[in-house]
């Protein structure tokens, strides 16, 4: 018969046990969390340079513009200077209204090129913005060490100690990888995957996490636990 000793030994380690899972859990939450943050920024950066890119060409037609209409003003005040006054009015007042009017182009087009710069400036910080936050997505644990896999036992071989499962390589299950087991919401064990297919999976149950008395069953459930090198 079982001792309180022992019971109580038990009933703490069980709670030690669902502790660990609720901590996993949260932990796995944050992950997806965080990815989905970095996923946000990601489209809010792409969406930025659009923009930028967009204002970056609208300038560039801006500046053709403004040099199309510098050409044509320094063109009219070389015709005005070798051309006599013409109607009465003095050569001289012809030639230096253009040359105002070719000022004011000018310094339009002084100031459409520092927007310019000032622009691929700030689509180069959103470039490498977007590059970061990329790399940072890809920092994310992919397939078979992804948290967020969860299945369930399909059947369970209790000569040989395994256990098959309802998910394999297209969920991101790798070998030597393990899987703790609930049943009801409560921890009762651990497995550690040794074969994968693309729809199923094998994994090898570790006795040493079950509690005395307690065997894996099909229709337990298995969530991503880590890996164990």
């Amino acid at each position: 018969m079982q001792t309180e000793e022992s019971r109580k030994a038990e009933e703490q380690l069980q709670t030690s046990r669902e502790k660990e899972l609720q901590g996993r859990e949260a932990a796995v939450a944050a992950a997806n969390a965080q990815f989905a943050e970095t996923r946000t920024k990601v489209a809010s950066t792409e969406a930025e340079l659009t923009r930028a890119q967009t204002e970056k060409d609208d300038l560039e037609a801006k500046l053709r513009a403004n040099e199309t209409q510098i050409a044509q003003l320094e063109k009219r005040i070389e015709e005005a200077e070798s051309k006599p006054a013409a109607n009465g009015v003095p050569a001289a007042a012809s030639t230096a209204e253009l040359r105002t009017q070719l000022e004011e182009a000018m310094k339009q087009l002084d100031a459409v090129e520092r927007e310019k710069a000032l622009l691929s400036d700030k689509i180069k910080a959103a470039q490498d913005r977007s590059a970061d936050l990329e790399k940072e997505t890809k920092r994310r644990p992919a397939s078979g060490r992804n948290p967020g896999i969860r299945g369930r036992v399909l059947a369970m071989n209790q000569a040989y100690n395994f256990v098959v499962l309802n998910l394999g390589g297209r969920q991101g299950v790798e070998t030597n990888t393990e899987m703790l087991v609930l049943r009801g919401g409560s921890f009762i064990g651990k497995i550690r995957i040794s074969s994968v297919e693309p729809a199923t999976a094998i994994g090898d149950i570790i006795t040493s996490s079950l509690a005395r008395g307690v065997q894996v069953q099909p229709g337990d459930t298995v969530i991503y636990a880590g890996t164990n090198f």
